[in-house]
């Protein structure tokens, strides 16, 4: 595990990881795709708000486009992840479904 002083002094753009003395993207899994993928429909749904901005944004059609493309990778992909992806999938999956229902509920009020 790294430890938070490391952190502090690697001088490499957010997002970034120290490898070998040189700043490089983490490497790439399932699971961090699809948890880029479950930040993008947070962020569409008003939950975070844009790292340079500061200001939140809610964008249900493209909240629910994030949703459906996570749904398609879930049935794609059924039978070939693991179980802890499986259940990355499917709790995820759920939450934001809910998620976007309350915002949706809200907007027709």
């Amino acid at each position: 595990m790294k430890d938070k002083q490391q952190d502090k002094d690697c001088d490499c753009a957010p997002g970034m990881i120290k490898k070998d003395g040189k700043c490089v993207m983490p490497q790439v899994s399932f699971t961090s795709f699809f948890m880029a993928l479950n930040t993008s429909a947070f962020y569409h749904l008003g939950e975070i708000a844009d790292p340079v901005s500061g200001k939140t944004h809610k964008d249900p059609l493209m909240a629910k486009h994030t949703i459906d493309t996570m749904t398609m990778l879930q049935e794609k992909t059924r039978g070939n992840v693991n179980a802890e992806e499986a259940e990355l999938i499917e709790n995820s999956i759920y939450d934001l479904k809910m998620r976007y229902v309350k915002l949706t509920s809200e907007s027709e009020k």
